[in-house]
């Protein structure tokens, strides 16, 4: 049975299950999800809707998931659950009792952030390494002189750092636009319920604090039904893209017998089955 299929007695149509169910995209939020539940658990235990039996038993149960995620991280997809929160009620026996005062609203769109926060810091992280390396490559080059171009023609003479520091200053404010949506996204809807807040009472700071997002949502119906972060995120990670795209274009252009300015390494070249004087810069 489904999450809402209480009031329901017929069966659902094969067809619709196709359609409606997301388990085959949404279980990539499983780690987040058991974040979540495993905070939820401390919240239904201090209001004594768990025992302390049947918190203990929930919190080794999603523990244990989360080993096994990391292993298998298609792990959900083995089962016929419709989403990743029913995936978790359908391993966990008492996981219905978890379910208590929210909703699937709130459920999915704070895990959905977390994946989104998590991904800031991977797009961050991997932003810093390329901006590091330019660094590196203008300090090795700064005394050497290229030409540089408009319209693919020689025009005026730039140093080859500045060609480099030109890319470092595109990929900074692509790291502080990725800040900035990043702090936008840091709040927790959890506790929102549905659209109208949880049938229980529960400190949503602490709960947003506890899963290590710097505030709690102020409007509930904005909080559950909000993705303008991840349309920011993709336009972030858009841009940047662009950017090393042109980094990637100049490298394939100075690398080529035409211009001759760079020399592409061995390890990242490959050649031509035909035409032993080639070397491709296949990766950029």
């Amino acid at each position: 049975m489904t999450m809402w299929g209480g009031r329901f007695s017929g069966v659902t149509a094969q067809e619709f299950r196709d359609f409606n169910d997301s388990l085959r995209f949404d279980y990539k939020l499983a780690p987040f999800e058991l974040q979540c539940c495993l905070a939820w658990v401390e919240v239904l235990h201090e209001q004594d809707v768990l025992t302390a039996a049947e918190a203990e038993q929930l919190q080794q149960g999603l523990a244990d998931l989360q080993t096994e995620i990391v292993t298998n991280p298609e792990l959900p997809l083995a089962t016929g659950a419709e989403d990743i929160p029913g995936w978790v009620e359908a391993i966990l026996l008492v996981a219905r009792k978890l379910h208590t005062g929210r909703s699937r609203n709130d459920l999915v769109a704070t895990d959905l952030r977390l994946y989104a926060l998590s991904a800031c810091l991977q797009v961050g992280t991997a932003l810093l390494g390329v901006i590091e390396a330019l660094l590196h490559f203008a300090e090795r080059y700064e005394q050497q002189i290229m030409p540089g171009y408009t319209h693919l023609q020689r025009a005026q003479p730039v140093l080859v750092a500045h060609w480099a520091l030109a890319y470092v200053e595109m990929l900074e404010r692509d790291f502080q636009r990725l800040q900035e949506a990043s702090a936008r996204m840091n709040v927790s809807p959890l506790g929102s319920g549905a659209l109208a807040g949880s049938g229980i009472a529960i400190n949503r700071t602490e709960l947003a604090h506890a899963l290590g997002f710097s505030r709690a949502c102020r409007n509930s119906l904005d909080a559950v039904s909000d993705r303008d972060f991840v349309v920011e995120l993709l336009s972030v990670a858009s841009l940047s893209m662009v950017h090393l795209s042109r980094i990637s274009e100049d490298v394939i252009f100075y690398a080529s017998g035409e211009a001759g300015f760079f020399t592409v390494s061995d390890a990242v070249a490959s050649g031509s089955s035909l035409m032993p004087q080639k070397k491709n810069p296949d990766v950029f």
